[in-house]
């Protein structure tokens, strides 16, 4: 199986790069998207695989992120790489002094207060109007300009999202196959006997919870240079949501099931439009369908797909 592995991942790496001149501008929009909504949701599944958390709050940390680049880039003019480091410290910072005390928590308590997170920021979101600009948001957010050149055009933008993904997906990566990944998985399967072994628990958790928090505030910051404009509307709890369905749907357990996950939350109610007012209930029980059909996620059906052929 592993023989297979680098020819897949050269085949992925280079529709990557060439599917996007095929499509027009509709679907390229909606590819950029995706990896925005991957790398957001890459955060959710990194919880969810190694330490068994369900965390329907990280639209908070995408709004800090989004929020933090509209106000360092219009406010002070800074460049954009600063703006996104602005958020995604500001948002590793809230992580951490949140994570500690929550993360004691353990179950259904622990999923409760990750969507209390989500609704307690989006309430914030709304209340600051001088820094969040509250129901009427925020517009006038410069595009990114790499070597002189503005990256204001969809597929233009797609190739600068894709190099992102790719990089927190070999962040991801390594920190799985790691000493600390074995620590995580062994904290997963038993928490006393990794805890018996001198293991933080806690510590970990918190550390992967600061990780998911910078990969949501850089989803958030792509997406507010992408857009130019940013309101509460898009941080509310249906978008934490939406977030946590796409490791659910793809595969938790496979990196490239996040990315399956993202195409299939941003295509689906595309395609679907077609069928007018109801589409909304076709792209629901396509999801219930996917969810009962296929329980490892879509990536962990091909998984079984291919290991009984072999």
């Amino acid at each position: 199986m592993r023989l297979v592995i680098r020819p897949v991942l050269t085949i992925a790496a280079i529709l990557a790069l060439v599917l996007p001149q095929l499509f027009d501008r509709e679907i390229v929009d909606i590819l950029v998207f995706t990896c925005i909504y991957s790398i957001a949701g890459l955060g959710v599944g990194l919880l969810l695989r190694t330490c068994g958390i369900i965390n329907a709050g990280q639209a908070l940390f995408y709004g800090v992120g989004a929020y933090t680049t509209a106000y360092l880039s219009i406010h002070y003019g800074v460049h954009w790489l600063v703006d996104i480091a602005g958020g995604a410290l500001l948002s590793a910072t809230i992580a951490l002094l949140l994570g500690w005390p929550i993360l004691r928590l353990q179950g259904y308590f622990l999923t409760l207060a990750t969507i209390a997170l989500g609704i307690i920021g989006h309430s914030l979101f709304f209340e600051w109007v001088g820094i969040t600009g509250g129901e009427l948001g925020i517009g006038g957010i410069p595009t990114i300009v790499i070597a002189g050149n503005a990256l204001n055009t969809p597929i233009s933008f797609y190739y600068l999202t894709v190099a992102v993904l790719a990089a927190c997906l070999w962040i991801a990566s390594n920190l799985i196959n790691s000493r600390t990944g074995l620590m995580l998985q062994g904290m997963r399967n038993d928490a006393d006997a990794a805890a018996s072994l001198s293991v933080d628990n806690r510590g970990l958790k918190v550390r992967v919870f600061v990780l998911s928090a910078i990969f949501g505030s850089l989803a958030g910051s792509l997406f507010a240079h992408y857009t130019s404009f940013v309101s509460v509307h898009s941080f509310d709890i249906v978008k934490s949501i939406t977030f946590l369905l796409i490791p659910v749907l793809g595969g938790a357990q496979y990196l490239a099931g996040l990315v399956i996950g993202a195409l299939f939350i941003t295509l689906a109610p595309h395609y679907l439009g077609a069928f007018g007012h109801i589409h909304q209930v076709l792209f629901g029980l396509a999801l219930v369908l996917v969810v009962t059909l296929m329980p490892g996620g879509i990536a962990g059906t091909v998984q079984q797909v291919i290991g009984r052929r072999n």
